[in-house]
């Protein structure tokens, strides 16, 4: 093979390897995004648990998830101050615990009085005003957020 030849064959396999290579990006992209703005970006603001009412009882959080990119979904809560995180949503006469709770893309999951909420039992101690409770948020795409959730009076309303 002379040299002329051989560095055709070899221009054409970098040029074959690079179509090759920039073809596995796009699909790559296009396979992690799921049409809703790729990764999800979340920041969580305001969150608060009411101090409970009875000593020992349970308590509520609550919070806003923001999300900058694409959708994601709240799957479990746990904190090592309480031996359960449940989720929740109220309806007009009930609640009822879920084991999900979307985060849409580019949107926000508000979680708050009369609607969806958190709920704590099974306290490791009796929370007091000022404490600073620790939430792990577990995502099924960003992973675990963890927040540390002020403890507020009961009758607590944000912007008050």
């Amino acid at each position: 093979m002379s040299s002329r030849s051989f560095r055709r064959s070899a221009l054409l396999g970098a040029g074959l390897a690079a179509a090759l290579a920039v073809g596995a990006g796009a699909v790559a992209y296009r396979a992690g995004d799921d049409g809703g703005g790729g990764a999800p970006r979340l920041t969580v603001a305001d969150p608060y648990i009411p101090l409970p009412a009875t000593p020992g009882g349970m308590g509520a959080g609550y919070l806003t998830v923001r999300n900058s990119g694409g959708a994601d979904t709240l799957v479990s809560v746990s904190s090592p101050a309480a031996g359960s995180v449940t989720m929740h949503r109220s309806t007009d006469t009930s609640m009822e615990q879920v084991d999900r709770m979307d985060v849409p893309a580019r949107g926000t999951l508000d979680l708050s009085r009369g609607g969806a909420h958190l709920m704590i039992m099974d306290w490791t101690e009796q929370p007091a005003l000022g404490d600073e409770l620790e939430l792990d948020l577990q995502f099924a795409k960003a992973g675990r957020v963890v927040v540390k959730v002020p403890v507020k009076p009961l009758t607590y309303r944000p912007g008050s």
